[in-house]
């Protein structure tokens, strides 16, 4: 899954504690800040652990105010591991 995250989601430690639920859930994939403002992940795994962490970047951590999060399916990437990438 690719997800695209906006609101007040840069300087929140939203992709730091995307990176620390990804890992909870064992989920793979990345996730990065976007010029625009915006926070982009990629989402790979089990299906049920994949939804967990779509429900997650929906709401998001403390701090943050999602308003609105726009869920693409994606080709996986074989991602061994969850990556903060930029």
């Amino acid at each position: 899954m690719q997800v695209r995250v906006t609101g007040r989601v840069q300087g929140v430690a939203f992709r730091w504690q995307a990176q620390h639920e990804a890992l909870r859930l064992g989920v793979t994939g990345w996730v990065r800040n976007e010029p625009d403002g915006s926070v982009v992940a990629h989402v790979e795994g089990e299906t049920p652990a994949v939804d967990l962490m779509v429900a997650w970047l929906r709401k998001g951590p403390p701090g943050s105010i999602v308003r609105d999060c726009a869920v693409r399916e994606a080709a996986p990437a074989g991602s061994t591991r969850f990556e903060i990438t930029g």
